[in-house]
Formats: C-alpha cells, structure tokens, sequence
C-alpha cells in the first residue's frame, strides 16, 4: 500500500481532493459509483471489490484497504463494483495524470497496481482447485497474505465476510462453505476471532498454499 505515515505526499494529495470534491464518505454496504478510466484510492475504512456476472449475481473478488488504489473495468461478460465494507469509508478519485504532482505516489501505485494483478492470477490458480475445501483453504491464504492482522490467536483477515460471500468467491454453495469451513476449523487450521473474522494459527503455514498456488500460475 501507499506508505501513508511515511509519505509527505499524502496529507497534500488527501487536501487537494477534498478541495476538488474527489473525495467521499460512505456507509457501510454502500455501492461507490465508480466509471472507467478514474483511479480510487482508499483514503480510510476498506472497499470490498465484486464482479458483476451477466446473469446479475455478485463475486467476491478482494479488498481495497488504507492506501490501496483500485480501478474498475467493464466488459460484455462482467463488470467490476465496488462496495464500502465498513462504516465511514472515505474513497478519493483521480485522472492518471493529477498523480505526476506527487512522483513518489504514481510510481508506487503503478508498483500497486502491478502486484494486484499478479495476485489475481493467484486467485485464479486457486479457483482452478477441484475440491471446494482446497478453494477454501487457498482463498483464506490469500487474504490472511494480503490483508492479515497479527492477534494473539494467529493473522487474521481484518473485516467480516459472510458464508455467501466466500461462496460466490470460491464458486461453491453457502451450505458447502459452512461445512467445509467447519472441517477447517476441526482440522486447526482455520479460527474464528473477533467478529468471526478468519484466522490462521501461527502454527500453520500459508506459504505452503501460495507457493502451490504459484506453481500452478507458472506451469
């Protein structure tokens, strides 16, 4: 993400969009109107991603979080939207070109951006697994990688997800989710902390799952 406590940059880009009304609070669960061709930043709170299948049903595809930037395409297949996942979640937008007043931010959001896709490669890896519980155990990997928090029970993914939602993600049921999560659970390998947030006991090994996910990608 961008170095936020470390850029000088950063107060100055939060300024000028406000100043400009490029910059928007919302609820949570509150659709962000977002159009090609535009750069978000999230400024604070977090932005759940979803793709938008032509039969209208909503995909869980990740998380936008503090100093992340995101971009929304579309295509006649699928669109991609974007949702406030907690309450008070501030999101700035820019043309690629008010970025080149700030140097060191559109060279590491370009760096973002670049990454963010080697991640959805992972995550299409991790969709190509047969059985559900391996989807399962490879999407709570990745987001514990990505966007985990260190608690005293293990990393954990710092927002809620419903069983629907990582259904829609994982392409299986809700039903299946609950039992396979269930499973998991039993196994050790997975906790629920918090607010039945996600989490991986320091004892497992996430980097065992990503480095398969990585040799799937690469064959």
């Amino acid at each position: 993400m961008i170095d936020v406590s470390q850029t000088q940059a950063w107060p100055e880009m939060c300024a000028w969009a406000v100043e400009r009304f490029h910059s928007r609070t919302f609820d949570r669960e509150e659709r962000i109107p977002t159009r090609p061709g535009l750069l978000y930043i999230v400024q604070s709170g977090a932005v759940r991603q979803v793709s938008l299948t032509p039969d209208m049903s909503e995909v869980f595809v990740g998380f936008a979080s503090v100093g992340l930037p995101f971009e929304v395409s579309q295509h006649d297949t699928f669109q991609l939207q974007a949702y406030s996942h907690v309450e008070r979640t501030t999101v700035m937008w820019f043309y690629w070109e008010d970025l080149q007043q700030w140097p060191l931010i559109h060279s590491q959001v370009q760096s973002l951006l670049r990454y963010q896709l080697q991640r959805k490669l992972l995550w299409l890896g991790n969709l190509g697994q047969r059985r559900a519980g391996d989807r399962l155990k490879g999407l709570i990997t990745l987001l514990v990688d990505e966007y985990g928090i260190d608690t005293e029970e293990g990393r954990a993914v710092p927002w809620t997800l419903t069983h629907a939602q990582i259904g829609d993600a994982i392409g299986a049921t809700r039903v299946t989710v609950t039992r396979a999560l269930g499973m998991l659970r039993s196994e050790g390998f997975v906790r629920l902390v918090g607010q039945n947030q996600l989490c991986l006991p320091y004892m497992s090994s996430p980097s065992s799952v990503d480095d398969g996910l990585v040799a799937e990608v690469a064959a």
